[in-house]
């Protein structure tokens, strides 16, 4: 049975795999630096509670109305902190998605 020379199916050259590697990994680290810089916000009960948060899922900010501070149901408050959080992660990934999802497997290990 006859083989290539190049080793790599029909002698594909070693420096055009290099260089199409590196332009992945240059794609990939540019889109890392752009979720660190995008933002994405949660909201619950309306805009009661907003919540901020880059695209590695990095809380940068929590904005309450007055109306959703109430002493007497500090309960609610807390679970549409938790809400907004929830969805501003559900935004965080499929940002991550768009950013990272032609990576394929390596968006996940990122």
């Amino acid at each position: 049975m006859a083989y290539g020379h190049g080793g790599f199916g029909g002698g594909m050259n070693m420096n055009a795999i290099m260089q199409q590697a590196r332009k992945m990994q240059e794609q990939m680290e540019k889109a890392q630096e752009e979720l660190k810089t995008a933002e994405v916000v949660g909201k619950a009960g309306g805009e009661m509670v907003v919540v901020t948060m880059n695209g590695e899922r990095e809380i940068k900010s929590i904005k309450l109305d007055k109306t959703a501070v109430d002493p007497d149901d500090v309960e609610m408050l807390e679970d549409l902190i938790i809400v907004a959080i929830k969805d501003a992660n559900t935004k965080a990934d499929e940002l991550r998605r768009e950013k990272l999802g032609g990576f394929g497997g390596l968006g996940g290990l990122m």
